[in-house]
């Protein structure tokens, strides 16, 4: 695997793990141009796509995903629904509403978020999944919580069999590699 260098110029090498038969990966890039089966959207309850990753799937993505969104309305915290990816690489978006800032029962609630994902790609058979750092942008999820609930989440429902082969953790720059590194390193 290639070591890729972030923007602050850290190198940030991909780290593989097995949950199950299930390949965890790490690795630095950008989400939105991934060729998997769907990555994931940390959504509001609205399901009206904001700045960061949003405006990309926007821009990326077409129209269809809105209209797609319009359709389904709203969720809950901690639910999951999926889309299309309109005309990104990946197939498909999963839209999933996580915590936001210093809410009540963050780690539940973000747990159930991380959780509500991978049940909505097993149940449509999906082999590639790619996450971002749940909820560390705008909502301010600290880093070491998101790494530790995503990734105990990852290996606890992976372990128990799963349609999917792959599931990356994508991250954007050494700030965030760093501690799903350290966690991924006791898995």
């Amino acid at each position: 695997m290639e070591v890729q260098v972030s923007p602050t110029g850290m190198a940030c090498k991909p780290i593989e793990k097995k949950a199950g038969k299930t390949v965890i990966r790490l690795q630095h890039g950008d989400l939105t141009a991934l060729p998997v089966d769907a990555f994931v959207f940390y959504a509001k309850e609205d399901l009206e796509i904001g700045s960061g990753y949003g405006t990309a799937i926007q821009s990326r993505g077409g129209a269809s995903i809105k209209k797609e969104l319009e359709k389904i309305g709203k969720i809950k915290m901690g639910e999951a629904v999926i889309t299309g990816a309109g005309e990104m690489n990946a197939r498909h978006i999963i839209h999933a509403c996580g915590p936001k800032f210093q809410e009540p029962d963050l780690e539940k609630k973000l747990r159930e978020c991380v959780m509500s994902s991978l049940r909505t790609a097993d149940k449509v058979g999906l082999k590639t999944l790619a996450f971002p750092p749940m909820g560390t942008g705008f909502y301010g999820v600290p880093l070491d919580l998101s790494a530790n609930v995503m990734l105990d989440c990852m290996k606890s429902f992976l372990e128990k069999g799963s349609s999917l082969k792959e599931v990356i953790i994508c991250v954007i720059d050494y700030r965030d590699y760093v501690p799903f590194k350290k966690k991924m390193d006791t898995l």
